[in-house]
């Protein structure tokens, strides 16, 4: 498979490289596609930084790459950067795309803020396999951890196919020997962070961000990765459902004279002038 990797740490992150080695080491090509600077928290943004009307790229060196790895920094959000891939701005569309390793973990409904996740679910909305990786520590000491856990993750997605599902891996930041395994869980009842505004003034807002306390449900991805288990969860975004009640009414018009027209798009490309 030909690979693409990208994450929301940027490109000078060494997660990138932890990906590269697992996917290389299966016998997949990669190319390295990651923001040139940290963009955590875009979700599936497709925001990026224009010169002269064209998306901005630039040189790109991350830490630990393995040689003869093609890596390019672009100035946009992973969402955009996994965007482009699919329609060929790297070269071939990719028939994977990894995001991460992600320096803290990507659990509970915190997932839908994460721009390692929404990459991922750029992908699958693309027709690609998505799968997405997180360590849970900001400074990361046990690599070697990660990357046998995206090794077996690695394979596992090889062998499900695509199935319209993003696989959201977290890992405890653990020596392999003390690490129970790898479970599957559900998404915990709460994110990762809360808000707390501690002042409004005219000009903004004045905001602290804190760990989220809530009730840890015994199975939720975050409890298991506290009790020392790698975690495991199918991810789906957009859906829509039918099943529940929806508002509709019958205008006069009977549909004889009414026209077939074009919708407009909505804005969805976010673009502003490098700097």
């Amino acid at each position: 498979m030909h690979i693409l990797i990208t994450n929301d740490d940027g490109i000078g992150s060494a997660g990138l490289a932890v990906l590269a080695r697992a996917a290389l080491q299966r016998g997949h090509t990669v190319q390295v596609a990651a923001p040139a600077h940290e963009y955590s928290g875009a979700s599936a943004s497709l925001a990026g930084e224009e010169r002269d009307g064209k998306i901005v790229l630039v040189e790109a060196d991350p830490p630990g790459m393995p040689q003869d790895v093609e890596c390019v920094g672009v100035r946009a959000a992973p969402g955009l950067i996994t965007f482009l891939a699919c329609y060929g701005a790297f070269g071939d569309k990719p028939d994977l795309v990894m995001s991460g390793c992600n320096l803290g973990a990507n659990t509970g409904h915190a997932t839908l803020h994460s721009g390692t996740v929404g990459a991922a679910h750029t992908a699958v909305t693309h027709d690609v396999l998505g799968l997405a990786v997180s360590v849970t520590s900001a400074d990361p000491q046990h690599w070697d951890t990660v990357e046998r856990v995206t090794d077996i993750a690695l394979e596992w997605i090889e062998q499900a196919g695509f199935n319209g599902h993003v696989l959201n891996i977290n890992v405890p930041d653990v020596e392999w020997s003390r690490l129970r395994g790898l479970k599957g869980a559900h998404l915990a009842p709460f994110g990762a962070v809360q808000a707390r505004i501690d002042d409004r003034f005219t000009e903004g807002l004045a905001v602290t961000y804190v760990a989220e306390a809530g009730d840890d449900e015994p199975g939720s991805d975050h409890h298991l990765l506290t009790q020392g288990w790698a975690t495991a969860t199918w991810l789906r975004a957009p859906v829509d459902n039918m099943h529940l009640p929806l508002p509709e009414f019958v205008g006069a018009a009977d549909g004889s004279d009414v026209q077939e027209y074009q919708p407009d798009s909505a804005r969805v490309m976010t673009t502003r002038e490098a700097q």
